[in-house]
């Protein structure tokens, strides 16, 4: 085999804790007491020793409340080598967390540390508009974090004017814990405004922080709600 043809493609060096492979895998350096939780099922290649523990113990009643109300879908990763993820071929983005929350959409959560707090979270203040509870997964502390994107994500910084950043709570994968969020229902021009639920819905974030958007608004990825 031509060697010269595939070098493009061979594992890189480690730079980080987490980085991307490509777009659409991520490379996670595993070292022994540095546990990992994933998705479960999201593993495509690992190199050295690496362990997997589907369902662990402690999280098991934590997970419980998870999202899609189905069995949990995390895996506890341990050892040492080279571990990488992937999601159907989704995006990947990777999130360093300095002491900081981030709100997730539990069906864009790939993997993150475990040392860090995490659990299911009601989304405040939206309920009078989605005729329910919202849920999302709260992610804090120091450390790395990785969500999936349908195509390529913009991550906009909500802190760079006065102004608010609306968004379609279809294309929504995560944000800053501590930004301000509030729903808008736009009656004017409402077939005009995206392409997803209602299209007259949005979310209005403002303050210090970011929101991750995704280029798709397949109505199965929103927000899951519970009763």
């Amino acid at each position: 085999m031509d060697q010269q043809m595939i070098a493009g493609y061979a594992p890189t060096p480690v730079a980080a804790r987490m980085e991307n492979h490509g777009s659409h895998m991520l490379k996670v350096a595993m070292v022994t007491g540095q546990d990992l939780f994933a998705r479960t099922g999201s593993m495509v290649a690992y190199e050295g020793y690496v362990q997997y523990e589907p369902n662990p113990p402690a999280v098991r009643q934590m997970a419980s409340a998870w999202l899609t109300g189905e069995s949990t879908p995390i895996m506890k990763c341990s050892g040492d080598g080279l571990l990488y993820l992937a999601d159907y071929g989704a995006d990947v983005v990777c999130l360093n967390l300095n002491n900081e929350s981030v709100s997730v959409n539990g069906t864009n959560l790939l993997a993150f540390d475990a040392h860090l707090s995490w659990g299911v979270e009601r989304v405040k203040g939206l309920a009078k508009f989605a005729g329910q509870g919202l849920f999302n997964v709260g992610v804090s502390g120091s450390g790395w974090v990785a969500v999936t994107s349908r195509g390529t994500p913009i991550v906009v910084d909500c802190g760079r004017g006065e102004d608010e950043t609306y968004v379609d709570p279809d294309a929504l994968v995560a944000w800053s814990s501590g930004l301000k969020m509030k729903a808008k229902r736009s009656f004017r021009a409402g077939s005009l405004i995206g392409r997803g639920s209602g299209e007259a819905f949005q979310i209005a974030f403002s303050g210090q922080g970011f929101v991750v958007v995704q280029p798709s608004e397949d109505s199965t990825d929103r927000l899951r709600a519970r009763g």
